[in-house]
């Protein structure tokens, strides 16, 4: 048999992005169908009617926002005065600085051998 792979076919499992989106409001009662799901992104907050698969404007309300991270980031020290302890933050400007030194170092053969 011959299996091919159906691209944007059924997804699997049913939970819709509303559950974990930042904007959404959701109102849930006991039974399924006592659900209203109100996406708080439009103005005035747009009613969904259905379980949303994909949304382009979906935000996780389970991840840290910028700031929350910030809180809950270590300070590191070094013991050494004048070094620094972490990650190393380089520019791009540096990096195009080490690069345009190489390519002058580099002399190409061809504009030597004239002379």
């Amino acid at each position: 048999m011959d299996y091919r792979k159906a691209y944007g076919g059924t997804p699997v499992g049913n939970q819709s992005r509303c559950d974990t989106c930042l904007h959404a409001r959701i109102i849930q009662g006991y039974a399924e169908s006592e659900r209203i799901v109100l996406c708080g992104l439009a103005e005035p907050a747009l009613r969904v009617p259905f379980k949303v698969a994909e949304c382009s404007s979906y935000e996780d309300k389970r991840l840290p926002c910028y700031w929350q991270m910030q809180q809950i980031a270590w300070d590191l020290r070094s013991k050494r005065p004048g070094h620094t302890a972490g990650f190393i933050v380089v520019s791009a400007t540096d990096e195009e600085k080490k690069q345009e030194d190489e390519e002058e170092q580099e002399i190409p053969a061809a504009t030597t051998a004239g002379k």
